[in-house]
């Protein structure tokens, strides 16, 4: 989405090592910096194994605490225990703003639902095989494979990726194209334009997941430029601000039947 979170939010960053990749990590810190600063960076593992062992470079170019935890049983996870933990006590030091919960481990539903009944914000993080349960558990939830994804110039709209799925597509896809409209028409005024990142804001609560990378775009707005449904104006807000970009359903035009 087009708008980012407040960047003075102060994030304990929470890796699950047994559960992530460690390539990811440079781009997720890039991505956690968007959203705020990470006052705790840590990753959960057996560390006295082998099978972390490519982690260990990323720690140190990253500033990442290792957390050791030993495998007391075979079937038994006791990384996810030792995590768990320690964001409750990061939780009850009151000292934070929200949480980067990075895995795909559907343990952690039920504590990313205790920070967020803490009124704290919770982002997730991890592969699109994450079950809808955590995802859903989240504020935000980011799939890690849209974090490395390289930009080019497109001839539907600037910031599309190589792989950018065409209008073609993105309109026979009738549950993006529903989202997007119902978000519109949520956020707009009487004659249907609807400020961009409140449009973003409205998608955001519905589909935790909902990411523009997702389809190839690095922006919301890129987007919806692509799809062809939308009208977009840029409107100025003086004293050199950055101009508001406000959108609209085509459908809205007067006098003219949208598709």
């Amino acid at each position: 989405m087009d708008g980012n979170g407040d960047t003075t939010a102060k994030l304990a960053v929470l890796i699950d090592a047994d559960n992530a990749q460690p390539g990811i990590v440079e781009a997720l810190l890039a991505e956690i910096a968007k959203y705020g600063t990470a006052h705790v960076k840590r990753a959960y593992g057996d560390w006295t194994g082998t099978s972390l062992r490519g982690w260990k470079e990323q720690l140190l170019a990253q500033s990442i605490q290792p957390i050791q935890q030993f495998a007391y049983t075979s079937g038994k996870n006791a990384t996810d225990s030792a995590l768990i933990i320690d964001a409750m006590d990061l939780l009850y030091s009151g000292r934070f703003d929200g949480f980067c919960l990075v895995s795909s481990d559907s343990d952690f539903t039920r504590l990313a639902a205790r920070l967020r009944e803490s009124g704290l914000t919770v982002y997730g993080f991890g592969e699109r095989k994450t079950p809808k349960a955590f995802v859903a558990a989240c504020d935000k939830y980011i799939y890690t494979d849209n974090l490395s994804i390289p930009l080019v110039e497109s001839s539907t709209a600037a910031g599309a990726t190589a792989t950018a799925t065409p209008a073609v597509q993105l309109k026979n896809d009738a549950g993006l194209l529903a989202m997007l409209r119902g978000a519109v028409e949520a956020a707009s005024d009487d004659d249907g334009w609807a400020p961009l990142a409140s449009v973003g804001h409205i998608i955001g609560k519905q589909r935790p997941d909902f990411d523009s990378r997702t389809y190839g775009y690095a922006k919301l707005s890129d987007l919806i430029t692509a799809t062809n449904l939308f009208d977009k104006q840029r409107r100025a807000l003086g004293d050199g601000k950055p101009g508001v970009i406000y959108v609209r359903d085509r459908r809205r035009r007067p006098g003219e039947a949208g598709t």
